[in-house]
C-alpha cells in the first residue's frame, strides 16, 4: 500500500486548521464589503446580489455535497478511488451548471428588469465548474484526515477575489455594469486559481501510487452520500429565498421599508453572526474522518462517544462566542457597517443580540449534521435540515403577520428553528446507535468480503 505523503492530523489539529481557514476567509469576505460598497455604491451592490441566488442554487447542486460525501467514503475505507470517479461525475455536473448559468443570463436579466445582470451571469458562469472540481479534492483530503488543502484553498479564494475584485472594479468604475461584471469575473478567477492550487496538493499526494491497480468507487456509491448532502445544503438557500419573498411582502403591506429592513437583517446581522459560526465549521468537517472509521468497523458505541465529544467541543467554542456577540455587537456594527445611520445601527445591534444564540444552535446543528453523515445517516441529516427550513419560514411569516416584532421576527424564527434542528439531529444520532448501525455494519462487511474475494481471484 502507498505511503501517504502527508500525515493524518488529529481531530483537534484538523479542526483548528479548518476553523482558522474558515474564519480568515469570512473576515476577508466581510472586509471586502467595505471597499466594494464604496466603489459600486448601493445600486451596484444591488446588481451584484441579484446574480447570486441562481448561482448559489447551481453551486449547491454541483458542489455542496461533495466534500462531506467523498470524505465519508474515503475515511470509511470503502471508497477506494472515489475521488477519480467523482472527478468525472461532478466535472460533468459542474460543466452543465456553468452552461445553464450562461444560458440563463439573458432570461434572468429580463425577468429582473436589469440588463447588467446578463453580463454578470456570463462572467460568473465558469466558477460553477471550478468549484465543483475543487470540492472533490477537498473531500478527498478531508477523508484522509488532512485539512490543510481545504483551509488553504478557502483563504486563497477570498484573497484572490479581494485583490482582483478591487483592482478590476476600480479600473471600470466609470461604467457601473462593467464594474459589477468585473467583480464577478474576479470570483471566477479566484475559483480557477484556487482549483489549480487544490490540484497541486492532489498531484503531490497522488505521486506515490500503490503497486496494485486501485479499484475505483462506483458512481452509485458516491451519489448515495452526495445526493442527500446536496439536498441538505439546498434547504438553506431555498428557505432564504422563500423567507425573503414572504418577509418583504408582509413588511411592505404593513407600511414599512421592507427592502431596507431585510437588507439589515440578511446582509448585516447574518454576516456578523456567521463570523464566529465559521470557526466551528472546522469542528464539523473534521468530525467526518474522526468518526467514520469507527462506524465502518461496526464500533457504533465508540463512534457515538466520538460524536458526543465533537458536540461538546463545539459547545465549548460556540458558547463564549455567543456571549462575545451579545457584548460586542455595537462595536462590530460600527466597524463593519459604519455607513449605516443611527436608527439602522440600533436595529442591527438589536438583531445581532437576539441572534447571538445562533452562534450556539447553528454551530451545534452543523456539527451534529456532520456526525450523522459520519454514522452513515446522511438522509436523516437532510430530513432534519428541510424540516428546520420549512419551520423557519413558516414561523417568521406568522410572527410578522400576527405580532408587532417586524424584522426581529426573522431573528427569533432562526433561533427557534436551529434549536429544533439540534434536538432532531441528537435524537437521530441516538437512534443510529441502536437501529441504523446494524444495517450499515452489514453493508460495510459485505463490501469488504466482495473486495477480498476479487483480490484473491486477481492473484
Amino acid at each position: 500500500m502507498a505511503k501517504l505523503t502527508i500525515k493524518k492530523q488529529s481531530y483537534i489539529k484538523g479542526a483548528a486548521i479548518l476553523s482558522a481557514g474558515g474564519f480568515v476567509s469570512k473576515i476577508l469576505g466581510a472586509l471586502y464589503r467595505i471597499p466594494l460598497t464604496n466603489i459600486l455604491g448601493g445600486e451596484g451592490i444591488g446588481v451584484y446580489q441579484m446574480v447570486f441566488p441562481l448561482y448559489c442554487i447551481l453551486l449547491t447542486v454541483a458542489a455542496s455535497g461533495i466534500p462531506a460525501g467523498i470524505a465519508r467514503l474515503v475515511s470509511s475505507g470503502c471508497g477506494e478511488g472515489a475521488e477519480k470517479s467523482a472527478f468525472r461525475l461532478y466535472g460533468a455536473i459542474g460543466l452543465i451548471g456553468s452552461i445553464l448559468l450562461y444560458l440563463a443570463a439573458k432570461p434572468l436579466s429580463l425577468l429582473q428588469g436589469e440588463t447588467a445582470v446578463e453580463l454578470c451571469c456570463k462572467m460568473l458562469s465558469p466558477a460553477v465548474f471550478f468549484v465543483s472540481m475543487m470540492s472533490v479534492v477537498r473531500g478527498y483530503f478531508q477523508g484522509r484526515g488532512n485539512m490543510l488543502p481545504t483551509a488553504a484553498t478557502e483563504i486563497s479564494e477570498q484573497l484572490i477575489k479581494v485583490i482582483f475584485g478591487c483592482v478590476l472594479a476600480c479600473l471600470n468604475r466609470n461604467n457601473l455594469a462593467s464594474a459589477v461584471a468585473s467583480t464577478l469575473a474576479a470570483v471566477t478567477i479566484s475559483e480557477a486559481l484556487s482549483a489549480v492550487l487544490a490540484f497541486i496538493f492532489y498531484r503531490k499526494e497522488d505521486a506515490v501510487k500503490p503497486l496494485y491497480r486501485q479499484r475505483q468507487a462506483s458512481y452509485k456509491s458516491i451519489l448515495a452520500y452526495t445526493i442527500p448532502l446536496t439536498f441538505t445544503a439546498m434547504a438553506l438557500p431555498l428557505s432564504q429565498l422563500a423567507e425573503s419573498i414572504l418577509a418583504v411582502n408582509l413588511l411592505r403591506r404593513a407600511g414599512q421599508n421592507a427592502t431596507a429592513l431585510y437588507g439589515i437583517f440578511s446582509g448585516c446581522a447574518v454576516t456578523i453572526v456567521n463570523l464566529p459560526v465559521s470557526v466551528t465549521y472546522g469542528l464539523a468537517a473534521a468530525s467526518v474522518p474522526h468518526i467514520s472509521p469507527e462506524a465502518a468497523r461496526g464500533k457504533m458505541s465508540s463512534a457515538k462517544l466520538k460524536a458526543v465529544k465533537c458536540l461538546f467541543l463545539t459547545l465549548a467554542v460556540a458558547a463564549p462566542a455567543a456571549v462575545g456577540l451579545y457584548i460586542f455587537a455595537p462595536l462590530a456594527a460600527k466597524i463593519i457597517f459604519r455607513s449605516l445611520d443611527k436608527s439602522q445601527t440600533d436595529l442591527l445591534i438589536r438583531l445581532v443580540r437576539v441572534m447571538a444564540v445562533n452562534a450556539v444552535t447553528l454551530s451545534l446543528a452543523q456539527t451534529s449534521s456532520a456526525c450523522l453523515t459520519s454514522l452513515g445517516s446522511p438522509v436523516k441529516a437532510a430530513i432534519s435540515q428541510w424540516f428546520t427550513a420549512i419551520l423557519r419560514v413558516a414561523l417568521a411569516a406568522m410572527l410578522i403577520k400576527f405580532t408587532s416584532l417586524s424584522i426581529t421576527s426573522l431573528a427569533i424564527a432562526a433561533d427557534c428553528s436551529y434549536l429544533v434542528a439540534v434536538l432532531l439531529n441528537i435524537w437521530y444520532i441516538i437512534r443510529a446507535k441502536q437501529k441504523a448501525g446494524g444495517v450499515y455494519e452489514n453493508n460495510v462487511g459485505r463490501s469488504r468480503i466482495k473486495r477480498r474475494r476479487s483480490e484473491r481471484q486477481g492473484d
